[in-house]
C-alpha cells in the first residue's frame, strides 16, 4: 500500500495520464464525482488532488465547467537573433519572428513619459529622479497573451531621436530607427529571471495558478553608454528561449532548438 496521502495518489495518476496523452491539451477531466468513484476517495480528497495539478499549471478550473487540461502551444524565441539587424527582418523583430514561425502576431501599444525606477535607472546609468520614455507593448500570438514588453529610453536620447516619444508604433523597429539616426546599438547585456506573477501581470497575460513568468531584461549599449532598457515578461508555460553562441557548424539543422 502506498504511504502517500490519497490526494497525492490522485494527482500523480492524473498527471501521468496527462503526460501520456490520455487526456490531451484542451480536453476535460472526469467530474469530481466520477473521480471519487474511480479512486474510492471523498470529493474533498479528489478536489485536493486536482488543486495540486492546478497549482502546477497542468489544468485549469472553471466554475460549472469542471477541469480542463491546459493547452501548451510553446513559442520558441531565438534571443541571439532577436533585434539583430544583420538578419533579414521586415519591420520589428517581434512581428518578424512570430510570422516566420507560422503564427499570427498582434499587439496593443502605448507611449508615456515616466520617472525611472531604481531598477531601470541603474541600468541606464541615469539619476533616479530623471524622466524616461516608456514604450509599452502587450503582445499576443494567435490571440493568446504572449508577453508584455516595457522599453525605457533616457530623456537625452528622446531629444536626439524624437520619434521615440511619439504615440504611434515605429514600423521599422526602434533599433533600426536609432541606427538610421546615427545611434547604433553595438552590444547588449541580458538578465534572465523567473518568479510568480504580480496580480497585474497575471491579468495581462491570463496566467493561471501555479504558472511563473519569465523576466528578460536586455540593456542595449552604444559605443559610449546605455541607450535603452527593455524588460520583457513572458508567460512561463508558453515560451522557450534559446541562444546561439560560437561556431555551430557541427550542430545538425534538424536538431531540436
Amino acid at each position: 500500500m502506498s504511504k502517500q496521502p490519497k490526494y497525492r495518489q490522485v494527482a500523480d495518476t492524473l498527471r501521468r495520464e496527462i503526460d501520456s496523452g490520455t487526456y490531451p491539451p484542451g480536453s476535460r477531466l472526469p467530474s469530481e464525482s466520477e473521480l471519487s468513484v474511480r479512486f474510492d476517495a471523498s470529493r474533498n480528497t479528489v478536489r485536493s488532488g486536482l488543486n495540486q495539478l492546478v497549482s502546477e499549471g497542468l489544468i485549469s478550473s472553471s466554475q460549472g465547467l469542471g477541469y480542463e487540461v491546459r493547452k501548451h502551444e510553446v513559442f520558441e524565441l531565438n534571443a541571439s537573433r532577436f533585434e539583430n539587424l544583420t538578419f533579414e527582418q521586415n519591420g520589428d523583430a517581434y512581428n518578424t519572428d512570430v510570422t516566420n514561425a507560422g503564427r499570427r502576431p498582434s499587439q496593443t501599444f502605448r507611449v508615456e513619459m515616466t520617472p525611472a525606477s531604481q531598477y531601470v535607472a541603474e541600468r541606464l546609468k541615469v539619476d533616479g529622479s530623471s524622466t524616461t520614455v516608456l514604450r509599452f507593448c502587450h503582445r499576443f500570438v494567435d490571440d493568446v497573451p504572449w508577453s508584455t514588453q516595457a522599453t525605457y529610453y533616457p530623456d537625452w536620447l528622446a531629444k536626439e531621436a524624437p520619434r521615440l516619444a511619439e504615440p504611434g508604433d515605429i514600423a521599422e523597429g526602434t533599433t533600426r530607427y536609432l541606427a538610421a539616426a546615427g545611434i547604433e546599438q553595438i552590444g547588449y547585456f541580458d538578465e534572465i529571471a523567473t518568479r510568480m506573477p504580480t496580480p497585474d501581470e497575471a491579468r495581462l497575460l491570463d496566467v493561471g495558478a501555479g504558472i511563473p513568468v519569465l523576466l528578460w531584461t536586455r540593456t542595449g549599449y552604444s559605443n559610449e553608454k546605455p541607450i535603452r532598457c527593455t524588460i520583457t515578461t513572458f508567460r512561463g508555460d508558453l515560451n522557450r528561449m534559446n541562444y546561439e553562441i560560437g561556431d555551430l557548424s557541427a550542430r545538425p539543422e534538424n536538431e531540436p532548438k
